[in-house]
């Protein structure tokens, strides 16, 4: 049987509001108001003495923080000199824009890496993170740039890529991240070093993408051996678009003009051989 006095203070807790509860909660108690959904309660907790650290971690840990309350804990500059709330607060969809943009300058490089990458995070803060890194690439030492080249996102492996240091170009290249288009951005550029181009039509995987065959094509720096090997892969209308006055060196321009003549008259002398067939198809069946 239940001694009396234990289920005196049982229902004396039961009839103390939540709220009440939640400043002076502890242990367990405490635990379990981390998980309520009543945002005054949410708010009195913050104000409980005992809370520590881990306790606002599992808070932060909740995507469905009300704004309100992360913006208290933003307020407490206490919490703030922690790395792990700092990060998680960063990370939070509810954290204010200013705040996030804030916390993610003082984030460890590999975090900012982490976030640019994991799905289900918001495309903002993906942008944001990508933002910090590149905003970082010009103070960083050599190991930390192959590191951000072998596992950084898309956008920043293209700004190595177009730094050209012949440690990371190797490694930017073969970044699982690294997608067509950024190649095809770093080729747009004007004046992009000789070696970055040289470097892309050499590499197994994006020498072979038409698109960026065709922008190397383009691009001044890519020697007339590379162009040459390249044009019988093209098609006609881009052989002809590219032969036009102003657009590649006049010694490639002749050869571009040779090859479109040459796929249109072979063009030409296929019509006329199919139709020829054609015709003495019909004649042996008359």
């Amino acid at each position: 049987m239940a001694d009396t006095k234990d289920l005196t203070k049982t229902n004396h807790t039961r009839d103390v509001p939540a709220t009440q509860r939640a400043l002076a909660a502890t242990g367990e108690e405490l635990a379990a108001l981390l998980h309520s959904d009543d945002d005054e309660v949410l708010s009195a907790l913050l104000k409980n003495p005992a809370l520590a650290e881990t306790d606002i971690g599992v808070l932060l840990a909740r995507k469905n923080l009300p704004v309100a309350v992360i913006e208290e804990i933003c307020k407490r500059r206490e919490w703030l000199k922690t790395y792990a709330l700092k990060k998680a607060l960063a990370c939070h969809p509810h954290t204010p824009r200013l705040v996030r943009l804030r916390l993610l300058r003082e984030l460890y490089l590999m975090d900012l890496v982490q976030i640019a990458l994991l799905p289900g995070v918001s495309a903002e803060l993906k942008r944001n993170a990508e933002d910090q890194l590149a905003t970082r690439l010009p103070q960083l030492p050599l190991g930390q740039k192959i590191t951000l080249a072998r596992r950084g996102p898309a956008s920043v492996a293209g700004l190595l890529l177009a730094e050209g240091h012949p440690q990371v170009l190797p490694v930017v290249l073969d970044n699982s991240h690294f997608t067509a288009a950024q190649i095809l951005k770093v080729l747009a550029r004007e004046g992009v070093p000789g070696s970055v181009v040289q470097a892309i039509a050499q590499h197994r995987k994006w020498s072979c993408d038409y698109n960026v065959r065709l922008a190397l094509v383009r691009n001044p720096a890519t020697t007339l051996a590379v162009s040459l090997s390249f044009l019988l892969e093209l098609t006609v209308s881009d052989l002809a678009e590219l032969a036009a006055p102003g657009i590649v060196p006049e010694a490639l321009r002749k050869y571009l003009e040779a090859e479109t003549q040459r796929r249109i008259q072979a063009g030409e002398k296929l019509v006329a051989d199919k139709e020829a067939f054609e015709d003495d198809q019909l004649s042996e069946d008359l």
